[in-house]
């Protein structure tokens, strides 16, 4: 029996021969985002942390602040590291979708908070910390699946075999594919 899986291309085929590489390629993405997304954890912890140190703001509201502070960082971490290899060409579209699914994470995560503190009066600096982690771990599962289908779209097959070839030098150029908007004919053949 054949799994069915769902590669960035948007479209579904059978695991089978190249299923190792199709893992290899979630786990390498997966870990690349497990990378970015744990230094924004850092960040949204520590500006978190140290709004809440240094000012007298509610807890949610210092935690609304970290939230786009790590949104902005993340964002940079992801273009440049995460995806570098992802369609570039629609910046304008890419930015709207980034901070349209952040800020539902920043809902989820911040939602998460809210209830702790107001609704169940857990807001000692600790438990602040736990529910705001929470939220954030809730939020991140949601951020991965929607950057990566909505917002970082995948480059055609033969379009990222050419751009991830210049990292390795010893990677063969990948051939011409067929010219856009026709299919070869066959000689002798008319339309």
């Amino acid at each position: 029996m054949a799994w069915l899986t769902k590669p960035t291309d948007g479209g579904f085929h059978s695991m089978g021969r190249g299923s190792s590489e199709l893992v290899r390629r979630y786990v390498h993405e997966a870990v690349k985002f497990g990378a970015v997304g744990g230094a924004g954890l850092l960040v949204n912890l520590g500006v978190f942390n140290l709004v809440r140190h240094l000012t007298d703001l509610p807890v949610v509201r210092a935690s609304v602040i970290a939230t786009v502070v790590a949104i902005a960082f993340n964002y940079v971490g992801f273009r440049h590291f995460t995806y570098r290899d992802r369609d570039k060409t629609g910046r304008t579209r890419e930015m709207t979708l980034f901070l349209l699914f952040s800020g539902v994470g920043l809902v989820i995560e911040n939602g998460i908070l809210f209830v702790a503190t107001y609704g169940f009066h857990w807001d000692s600096p600790l438990q602040s910390n736990i529910f705001k982690f929470v939220g954030i771990g809730i939020a991140t599962l949601f951020r991965f699946w929607s950057y990566r289908t909505w917002v970082f779209r995948a480059l055609p097959a033969r379009e990222a075999a050419g751009a991830e070839s210049f990292l390795d030098p010893a990677a063969p150029t990948p051939p011409p594919g067929p010219r856009q908007g026709r299919a070869p004919q066959a000689a002798g053949r008319r339309p």
